[in-house]
């Protein structure tokens, strides 16, 4: 199985590093800084061969250059974004796959955060890595994108099986579920979720990975039944 290992930097933002113990490689997800990332790999005594990049914003590709010349990995990320991701080596659209070590994972056309998301889903392992797509109760603000787009990428995420684990790029959860009780108050498994975020968040705890069943049951923008519906909640959301 692939160790998924949870790095938090910045004020909110989540890098991903996953290992894989039969081939050695170990591969990092939109890595916003260097420093934590190395040192986290090196304690482990793990050697980083590749970068997955999601999208090309800054606190997602950040720490492309420094990672590659301490270890030499090869970095991989959008086609569509490679003249805003200098650093990338491996391009790809989806439709593609990427190898770590046996495991493939499966490269899901995402964008509207950016105009060039994507996301990388391990359907063996039913994991996906979404970057700033899909969040726990939320969705990405809609930068260079629309919300028939949005919506689109909401029905891609949501026909995954359920016990998919997301692996999202920020801790954005209390606040996503704020809205979300505001979004949809009849909601009861928002209200119960929103208890159990707000506790664990007092304990100092992550409150991600999440699932899509969790997310089909408690996220408005997943939950929205048009793209009409869900540009109205994003706007409601960009004002909350």
């Amino acid at each position: 199985m692939l160790e998924v290992i949870i790095i938090p930097v910045l004020s909110d933002n989540y890098i991903w590093l996953v290992h894989d113990d039969k081939s050695g490689e170990t591969m990092v997800i939109d890595p916003a800084v260097s420093q934590p990332v190395l040192e986290e790999a090196d304690k482990r005594g793990w050697k980083i061969t590749q970068i997955w990049n999601t999208h090309w914003h800054p606190d997602h590709t950040g720490g492309n250059a420094e990672i590659k010349e301490a270890t030499g990995c090869r970095i991989s990320g959008p086609e569509a974004e490679k003249k805003r991701i200098p650093t990338l080596d491996v391009m790809v659209n989806g439709g593609d796959t990427l190898s770590m070590g046996d495991y493939v994972a499966d490269v899901i056309d995402v964008p509207a955060h950016t105009a060039g998301h994507i996301a990388f889903h391990f359907a063996s392992e039913n994991i996906i890595f979404v970057g700033d797509t899909l969040f726990a109760m939320g969705c990405g603000r809609l930068f260079e994108g629309t919300p028939e787009q949005m919506y689109d990428n909401m029905q891609k995420l949501a026909a995954l099986p359920d016990e998919t684990v997301v692996y999202c790029a920020h801790e954005y959860t209390q606040s996503n579920g704020e809205y979300a009780l505001v979004a949809e108050p009849e909601n009861k498994a928002i209200e119960q979720r929103m208890r159990d975020v707000i506790a664990a968040r007092s304990r100092g705890e992550y409150t991600v990975p999440t699932t899509i069943a969790l997310e089909k049951a408690t996220n408005p923008f997943m939950r929205a039944q048009s793209a009409e519906i869900l540009a109205e909640r994003r706007t409601a959301k960009d004002n909350f």
